[in-house]
């Protein structure tokens, strides 16, 4: 009986509880990873980032590194000179921990003149929840009264099962 009562609780508790989000993690480039001849502004373009959210450089580390630098290193392809700005695992994880412009390229010579950069733009607060499923679209198309009975028949067999 205190299976049933803890079913039906269960139930009533998941059936109004708001979606949750969660941070996204992105490897970036997809399956072809982080190198030459992949275009990331396409690859960033549909994509929204949150605070929060994770970008994985996967790679070769032979032959590419990454650095986070500003716009105007970005767009002048410059490597910063301190190497403590660079990672060079082959797969290394950044957490977009602040809101704002972010930018990156690889600091091998004549990697990013040859389109291996990408900037994004890190949105605060959560991304958007999933796609509804079968049970919200359900209670979507519901009415109050709907509701209301269902909400009641539920209490009502909760109570039975006392």
């Amino acid at each position: 009986m205190a299976v049933h009562r803890s079913l039906v609780i269960f139930a009533i508790v998941a059936f109004m509880a708001p979606t949750i989000s969660l941070a996204m993690d992105y490897v970036v480039g997809d399956d072809n990873g982080w190198k030459l001849e992949v275009n990331y502004t396409d690859w960033a373009k549909d994509k929204q980032f949150y605070v929060g959210d994770t970008l994985l450089f996967k790679y070769n580390n032979a032959s590419h590194n990454v650095y986070k630098v500003t716009g105007d290193d970005f767009n002048s392809c410059n490597v910063p000179s301190n190497n403590s700005l660079g990672l060079f695992t082959g797969n290394d994880k950044i957490n977009l921990a602040s809101a704002g412009k972010k930018w990156y390229i690889c600091g091998f010579t004549g990697h990013c003149n040859q389109g291996m950069k990408f900037k994004i733009t890190v949105l605060d607060g959560t991304a958007p929840a999933p796609p509804p499923n079968a049970a919200s679209t359900l209670l979507a198309k519901a009415t109050n009264f709907q509701i209301v009975l269902g909400m009641t028949l539920s209490v009502a067999a909760a109570l039975i099962m006392v």
